[in-house]
């Protein structure tokens, strides 16, 4: 089992949640982050000062799925989300040791 992580932007989730779903993929969890990368942020100006706020909302979108789903899983997320501009966000994958269904007490792929 594989967890996929995926920082996006905001203005990405809806089409992204939909083409999941037309995927076959239902269970996610989604937090609204900050975070910056090679955008930097912006300049503002506070009380008539320079501030540079360098962190951006974003979107983290978590999936846990099969091994054999992850890289069209990873497709599927990039070639829905991209832009080409600076900002698009990461994609990371990372190994789920066990999974526990709490209601029902199945473990591994099973409970996925």
């Amino acid at each position: 089992m594989k967890m996929i992580q995926a920082i996006i932007r905001p203005s990405k989730l809806e089409v992204l949640k939909e083409a999941l779903f037309k995927a076959g993929i239902n269970g996610m969890t989604i937090s609204q982050v900050q975070g910056c990368g090679n955008q930097h942020g912006w300049k503002e100006y506070f009380r008539g000062s320079e501030v540079i706020l360098n962190v951006l909302p974003k979107i983290k979108f978590e999936i846990a799925v099969n091994d054999s789903q992850v890289d069209s899983i990873v497709e599927l997320i990039t070639e829905t989300v991209r832009t080409g501009e600076v900002g698009d966000g990461k994609i990371f994958v990372s190994a789920v040791e066990d999974c526990v269904r709490i209601r029902t007490g199945e473990r591994g792929e099973k409970a996925l």
